[in-house]
């Protein structure tokens, strides 16, 4: 991952590749952001005008590059745009840094240094650039050729250091802050780099492999249950949906404890590997991008170990539903029963809808443990991202003050999510004559109906919380601010500060 310093050094004398500095987007005009008032001065205080000329705005996200002044040993001067400047002694927002960073970061790839010149006004904001430059520089390479890309060039690594200008080497918050940012993005990045692996390399076994190995690594307990266990234990929607493919479906329950700990939080996480549809196959152009069906697994793997390494008071159990659904003349078809691990019976109606399956084994397993609160997480429906959008990730739950909690956490780490209902009229629509219900319902408002599937799996006074990352989990587009084009690491930041908030005792 890029390199991270804190440096005293003025944008002037650092050696480096480029220095970054900030542009608010002003009533007339581009403004120079605090933080490079070394570089305005060595433009005599006309650079706002020099960018404008340039056609810079101050917009969000904008980058335009100009020669470095003379006198500077960098060559190479990077303006980012922050968006509207803020009133009166405001600082800009924390993801407006974030994003700027990040969109700085990409810019520079091949370069081996910078120094950000954005503004600090304190340690947060300096988390929050790091944070945002370390997500910016993340690139997936893993399988290109001796480092070259498709057509046979020399491709461009990933900004390889990042110096932070102003960001107080010597003071624990923002060391503290720093460190915190590196931690996290390090396991997100491993979240990215799990949905980016093609399928053929990354089945439930290898999947619980990675998790194994970062256990013994950061002292998580971790336990993995094959087919013929899942067996033994009844957890017939993890098999149903892993009958027709020749790789098994694993269990995997990862758990971090502190000795101090007073509450204890279970993440869940939906992991199909690679989602065909199973029998009720999807149609052409809809497989290509399913390996992305285990982002939700990701992203709670990432959040167990991200905690683990910062040493929160918290226990923090994460589980991951791990199969790969596929069709054969041994997989679950339309019309089948399956016994779940609770000992309810779902008739499966589209063994599309399978991610429901699998994760209501792994909440009621979850359920047993009686946590404080259980958060399950998944790629779920795209009657979410047609509500959402492919930027936002729906929140439903059975308890409104946690739901609202949850969203609050993702707004402060610059997530977008939205506050969902589970209207009790729907849950009708899964009744079925044979079954203890069915795993489909209405089809106008399926997320909805996704979540009040999963609340049937929920042990009774547990509170619990449905995120649906199926919009942001994986990004088809291009690549902006700090998300980069495929697998983004939706929600891990959310379950980290959740886990974060919950030690601390400050959760509302």
């Amino acid at each position: 991952m890029t390199a991270l310093t804190l440096s005293t050094s003025g944008a002037s004398a650092l050696r480096a590749d480029a220095i970054v500095i900030g542009v608010g987007k002003g009533a007339k005009g581009p403004v120079v952001a605090a933080g490079a008032e070394a570089v305005d001065q060595a433009y005599d205080g006309r650079l706002a005008g020099v960018l404008e000329t340039l056609g810079a705005s101050g917009a969000e996200g904008e980058v335009t590059k100009v020669p470095a002044p003379a006198g500077f040993k960098a060559p190479l001067l990077v303006a980012v745009g922050l968006g509207a400047e803020p009133d009166g002694d405001a600082g800009y927002r924390a993801e407006a840094l974030r994003r700027a960073a990040g969109a700085a970061a990409r810019a520079l790839a091949g370069a081996k240094k910078a120094g950000f010149a954005l503004p600090l006004s304190d340690a947060a904001d300096a988390g929050a650039v790091a944070e945002g430059a370390l997500l910016g520089a993340y690139a997936f390479d893993t399988y290109k050729a001796n480092g070259k890309d498709t057509k046979g060039k020399n491709g461009k690594g990933p900004l390889a250091e990042v110096a932070l200008l102003g960001g107080k080497p010597r003071d624990k918050a923002y060391k503290a802050a720093v460190e915190r940012a590196a931690t996290v993005v390090g396991e997100l990045n491993r979240a990215r780099d799990l949905v980016n692996t093609p399928p053929n390399d990354l089945d439930p076994e290898a999947f619980a492999a990675v998790a194994s190995a970062a256990g013994k690594e950061h002292g998580i307990k971790v336990q993995v249950l094959d087919e013929k266990a899942l067996a033994k234990g009844g957890y017939g929607g993890i098999l149903g949906v892993g009958a027709g493919s020749a790789a098994p479906p694993r269990l995997v329950k990862l758990s971090y404890t502190h000795p101090e700990a007073a509450m204890h939080l279970a993440y869940v996480g939906k992991g199909i590997t690679y989602d065909s549809g199973g029998i009720s196959l999807k149609p052409a152009g809809h497989n290509e991008t399913m390996k992305c069906d285990m982002s939700g697994a990701a992203a709670v793997f990432a959040a167990v170990v991200a905690a683990a390494r910062l040493g929160l008071k918290v226990n923090v159990t994460g589980w991951l539903a791990l199969a790969e659904n596929m069709p054969s003349g041994t997989a679950t078809r339309p019309g089948d029963v399956l016994r779940m691990y609770s000992g309810k019976t779902v008739e499966v109606l589209n063994t599309d809808a399978e991610g429901r399956l699998v994760l209501a084994d792994a909440l009621w397993a979850a359920s047993q443990e009686k946590p404080d609160a259980i958060v399950d997480v998944a790629t779920l429906t795209g009657a979410m991202v047609l509500a959402l959008g492919n930027r936002t990730f729906g929140v439903m739950g059975n308890d409104e003050a946690f739901r609202a909690a949850i969203v609050d956490a993702a707004e402060s780490v610059g997530e977008a999510s939205w506050p969902m209902p589970l209207p009790e009229h729907l849950r009708k629509g899964m009744d079925s004559p044979t079954a203890d219900l069915a795993n489909m319902g209405e089809r106008m408002g399926g997320g909805l109906v996704a979540g009040l599937f999963l609340r049937e799996f929920v042990g009774e006074g547990i509170t619990w919380a449905h995120l649906d990352i199926a919009g942001p989990a994986f990004n088809e587009g291009g690549p902006f601010g700090y998300t980069p084009k495929g697998g983004t690491g939706s929600s891990v930041r959310t379950l980290v500060r959740l886990a974060e908030l919950t030690a601390s005792g400050d959760l509302g």
